[in-house]
């Protein structure tokens, strides 16, 4: 079995007018400038944090803290309930961020975390290594897998009790995607207070080297608020049952491991990544459609709402 990452072994000649040879251009294309806006964001990230890391007065540029849509939820609560209070840390910018996120997943379903979360972005990198030294991903079965996925609400739930109990942001002593892009690592290590950050981190880098988007899957509490908003988006993929062969290829690709090929209605945990919809060589057997899933269902002889695994 050739174990060569799918994209570096796709040949991009442009004098191949092939239907084969144009899928493969389509998945180059699209996936480069997912990388690429993924990219864009992270570097904005970072540089946000170098700027709050170096900056000589405090308070001067804004914290990581106030730069994520998460911090938003956490700090809705008690916005809501003090008259406009804030949990320290927190700032009018995170539930700005909040409203675009959610206007734009009622839109676009789960597109953020496939195409602008940096940490999303640092598990395909983590993916894309696994992938070029030849090892081959774990796969978890499906019963465990879909068990699994609960995680993230537990997680939800749990840091939003701890933040409204404490009025402080709990979470963000141990959260991978903080203790990472914050850089509080490289400017103020200190592994006497901070180990239990770096060891999240840490084990959650390695465990999405073997599990492909654990964190996304699993725990991620800003990915449960997601799916459950998900379930309304304007934008669905649908499947042709007259178009679709049901070989099985749009499913390979996914990186959270939806089974494509095998149901009707996607799932709302779809990331938006659009690998599946750019590997199908069945021309219109997948599309993405002006299509809610909380439509009425379509007539058996029209598309049909394709439903990746829980």
């Amino acid at each position: 079995m050739n174990k060569q990452p799918i994209l570096k072994s796709l040949s991009l000649d442009f004098n191949d007018r092939s239907p084969a040879a144009n899928r493969r251009r389509r998945i180059v294309w699209t996936q480069r400038a997912r990388h690429l806006t993924q990219l864009g964001v992270g570097l904005f990230i970072i540089a946000g944090s170098i700027a709050h890391q170096t900056a000589v007065t405090d308070g001067a540029t804004p914290s990581i803290d106030a730069l994520c849509p998460f911090g938003g939820v956490e700090t809705l609560w008690r916005f809501l309930s003090s008259g406009g209070q804030y949990v320290p840390k927190t700032h009018l910018s995170n539930l700005v961020l909040l409203a675009g996120l959610v206007i734009g997943t009622l839109i676009a379903g789960g597109a953020f975390c496939g195409w602008i979360c940096p940490f999303g972005a640092i598990q395909d990198m983590v993916s894309g290594i696994r992938k070029r030294l030849g090892i081959q991903p774990v796969e978890l079965p499906a019963k465990l897998d879909k068990v699994l996925r609960y995680g993230r609400f537990v997680t939800l739930a749990l840091i939003l009790w701890q933040t409204i109990s404490l009025t402080k942001l709990w979470f963000a002593d141990i959260d991978p995607y903080r203790t990472l892009f914050g850089l509080e690592w490289l400017f103020e290590f200190n592994l006497l207070t901070s180990w239990p950050a770096y060891l999240a981190t840490i084990t959650v880098l390695i465990g999405s080297f073997f599990v492909e988007r654990a964190w996304c899957r699993y725990l991620c509490p800003l990915g449960g608020v997601i799916s459950v908003l998900g379930r309304f988006s304007l934008l669905r993929i649908r499947r042709s049952g007259d178009a679709c062969t049901q070989c099985g290829l749009c499913a390979r690709p996914c990186p959270v491991k939806l089974e494509v090929d095998k149901a009707k209605v996607i799932s709302s945990n779809c990331i938006g990544c659009l690998a599946c919809v750019e590997t199908c060589p069945r021309r219109n057997a997948l599309q993405v459609r002006l299509a809610p899933a909380w439509l009425p269902a379509p007539h058996p002889d029209t598309p049909q709402t394709v439903k990746p695994a829980a």
